[in-house]
C-alpha cells in the first residue's frame, strides 16, 4: 500500500501530524493520502500519561476544541506541593519555594487515552486513514538509504518460527515521508537513531519509568481540578523522581510516582516504592475508602534539550517522545509533542508541494528551533542535570531561582553524560531493601496490578523481549547485580527460576508485557531489546 505520508503511532504527537497535515491540504485543496497505523488495539490503548495537559498546542490546532467536545473537562484549581520528610511528616512548600513551572494554571486534567482517541475522530473526520492493531515492526529503505516506509510484523507466526494456520504475512506501507511517533524508547527510532547518527552531537538520553494507578474514592475525599505533586519519601536515599496525585472528574483520582532510572542500588524495586507512597499520610487520606480501578507504567524520556537527537532523515522525521520533547522542569510532554508533530506536518506539507520526495527536511530543524517548543526546552536545558549532579535539595534550590528569578536563562551549562544504566552497585556492596508485603488495600502485588491493566499476548509467538546472549542473566547479572531486571520490571515479566536440582534459569513472561520499554533501558549489561509483539497485544488502557 502507498500513501503520501505514512504516520508510526496514533499519540498525541502522530495524531496532530495527521491532523495538521490534512488541515493544510484542505486548505490548499490539495489530495492527499495520509494514514496512521498504532500497535495497540484501538487508539488510546497503550497511552499512559498522568495527565495535567497544557493545552497550548491544541489552542493553536483545534482552536474550537470545546465547541468539538474535546474531553478537558477538569481545569486544574490549585496546587498542593509537599516535601515528604519520611513515612509520616511532610511540608507544604510555600509558592516561592516552588518552580513556576510546577504552577498549573489554566491547564485540565484529563485521560490522555481519550485525548488520542478523541484527536483520532478528528483526523478521521477529514479522511486520514487510522489503522489500529497494525504493528510497524521494520524499516523498509530505499536504493539511496532514504526511509521508504515500513513493514508490518507478521501475524500468526509461532514462538518456534513457524507459520500456523492464523498465518498473515506482514504489508509493505510505503510513503513519500514516514513520521515516526513512537512515544519513548521506540524500537525503530532506535534503529533510526543509530543508522543515521542522529544523537552524535547530543549527550545520552535519560529516562524515568512512571507509575499510574485510577482511583475510585469517597466523594468527600475528592477535590476536581486539585493537582498534589511531592518530592523526597520514599525517594530520599535511594533514587530521584517525584510523586502526584489528580483530583480528576466522575469521582476519581490518577496517582503515580517517577522514579529517575539512573539509580545505582540493584535492591531497588520501582514497583514496590510506588506501592509504598500510597501508604504516607498526604496521599493516604485521599485513597482511604477507595478502589483501585487501572494500573500502568511507562518509561519516560526526560533528558530534555541537550538530549534531543537530529529529528530528520531522508524521507522520514521523529517526533514527540521518539525525540525526547518532554519538558521535566514542567512534567510535561503532551503539548510538546503535539507541537512537534505538527511543525513536522508543515515541513511535510511544503515538500510534497513542491515534489521535493525523499529528502532530509532540515527546514524542520529550523522551525523547531524558531518555535516556542525549543524555547521551553532550552529555559529547562539544565533542570534534570542539576538535580542528577546535586540531588533533590541542591538541583531543586537550583531550579528554583533559575526558573522564578532568571525565566530559565542563567548563563550555566549542567549536562549529564553518563547512561542510565551506568554505575549500578554490585549487590553484595548495596544496601538491602525491606518492602512491606502488599495490603490488597492500599498497596498491591504486581500480578493483581498486571491484570487492571488487561494486557494480553498471543501466547503461541516468538518472544518480542529478545536476549543478545541468553546466558547473561544467569552468568553475568545474577551475581554481579542479582539480576535486577526481576525488581525493576513493572509487569513481572522476568524471573530467576531455580530448578529441584539448584539449577537458575532466566525466565521471561512475555505474556505479561506492558510496553513500558524499562529492560531496554535499564539492563546493565544492555542485553534486552525490545521489539514490537504482534499487533494488539499489550496493555488496552481504558482511560489512561
Amino acid at each position: 500500500m502507498e500513501f503520501d505520508v505514512l504516520i508510526v503511532g496514533a499519540g498525541p504527537s502522530g495524531l496532530s501530524t495527521a491532523c495538521r497535515l490534512a488541515q493544510l491540504a484542505q486548505e490548499k485543496e490539495q489530495d492527499l493520502q495520509i494514514c496512521v497505523i498504532e500497535k495497540g488495539s484501538e487508539v488510546g490503548a497503550h497511552i499512559l500519561s498522568g495527565a495535567v495537559l497544557e493545552p497550548k498546542a491544541l489552542n493553536e490546532l483545534f482552536p474550537d476544541w470545546k465547541e468539538r467536545g474535546a474531553p478537558l473537562n477538569t481545569e486544574v484549581i490549585g496546587d498542593d506541593i509537599y516535601m515528604l520528610k519520611n513515612d509520616t511528616s511532610a511540608s507544604k512548600m510555600p509558592n516561592f519555594m516552588v518552580p513556576k513551572t510546577f504552577h498549573n494554571d489554566g491547564n485540565y486534567i484529563v485521560s490522555m487515552g481519550n485525548v488520542c482517541r478523541w484527536l483520532a475522530e478528528q483526523a478521521e473526520a477529514m479522511g486520514v486513514e487510522v489503522f489500529p492493531g497494525f504493528a510497524a515492526a521494520s524499516v523498509i529503505y530505499d536504493d539511496n538509504g532514504a526511509v521508504a516506509g515500513v513493514i508490518t510484523g507478521d501475524m500468526g507466526v509461532g514462538a518456534d518460527g513457524e507459520a500456523k494456520d492464523s498465518y498473515m504475512p506482514g504489508m509493505e506501507l510505503r510513503a513519500k515521508y514516514t513520521v515516526f511517533a513512537e512515544g519513548c524508547r521506540g524500537h525503530l527510532g532506535k534503529e533510526l537513531i543509530a543508522k543515521y547518527e542522529l544523537d552524535k552531537d547530543a549527550t545520552p538520553q535519560h529516562y524515568a519509568i512512571g507509575f499510574k494507578e485510577i482511583w475510585d474514592i469517597p466523594a468527600e475525599q475528592h477535590k476536581p481540578g486539585l493537582v498534589v505533586h511531592t518530592a523526597g519519601w520514599p525517594l530520599k536515599d535511594n533514587a530521584t523522581g517525584g510523586g502526584y496525585l489528580y483530583h480528576a472528574e466522575n469521582g476519581q483520582v490518577f496517582v503515580g510516582l517517577i522514579i529517575d532510572l539512573n539509580y545505582t542500588n540493584p535492591h531497588v524495586n520501582p514497583f514496590a516504592e510506588f506501592q509504598r507512597y500510597k501508604t504516607h499520610p498526604e496521599i493516604q487520606k485521599y485513597l482511604s475508602g477507595g478502589k483501585r480501578v487501572s494500573y500502568g507504567a511507562r518509561a519516560i524520556a526526560k533528558g530534555g534539550f541537550y538530549s534531543l537527537p537530529k529529528m530528520t532523515m531522508p524521507g522520514a522525521l521523529m517526533v514527540g517522545c521518539n525525540a525526547g520533547t518532554l519538558n521535566f522542569a514542567k512534567i510535561k510532554g503532551n503539548h510538546t509533542a503535539m507541537k512537534s508533530g505538527m511543525l513536522a506536518a508543515e515541513s511535510i506539507f511544503e515538500a510534497l508541494s513542491n515534489e521535493q520526495l525523499g529528502s532530509d527536511l532540515t527546514d524542520y530543524t529550523e522551525r523547531f528551533k524558531n518555535s516556542w517548543v525549543y524555547d521551553e526546552l532550552y529555559r529547562s536545558r539544565n533542570f534534570g542535570p542539576v538535580i542528577h549532579k546535586w540531588g533533590m535539595w541542591g538541583g531543586g534550590a537550583y531550579n528554583t531561582i533559575d526558573q522564578n528569578w532568571f525565566g530559565g536563562k542563567l548563563p550555566f551549562t549542567f549536562k549529564d553524560t553518563q547512561p542510565d544504566h551506568v554505575g549500578m552497585q554490585k549487590a553484595d556492596a548495596a544496601a538491602k531493601i525491606e518492602y512491606p508485603k502488599p495490603d490488597g488495600k492500599l498497596t498491591f502485588d504486581r500480578n493483581s496490578s498486571v491484570y487492571l491493566s488487561n494486557t494480553n499476548h498471543e501466547e503461541d509467538q516468538p518472544c518480542h523481549l529478545q536476549l543478545k546472549d541468553a546466558s547473561i542473566p544467569i552468568d553475568v547479572n545474577l551475581p554481579l547485580y542479582d539480576e535486577p531486571a526481576q525488581r525493576y520490571c513493572p509487569a513481572g515479566v522476568y524471573e530467576v527460576v531455580t530448578s529441584d536440582s539448584g539449577e537458575k534459569r532466566f525466565q521471561i513472561n512475555a505474556q505479561n508485557c506492558i510496553h513500558c520499554k524499562t529492560c531496554d533501558i535499564k539492563d546493565p549489561s544492555q542485553n534486552i531489546r525490545w521489539v514490537t509483539p504482534e499487533g494488539t497485544g499489550g496493555p488496552n488502557y481504558p482511560n489512561m
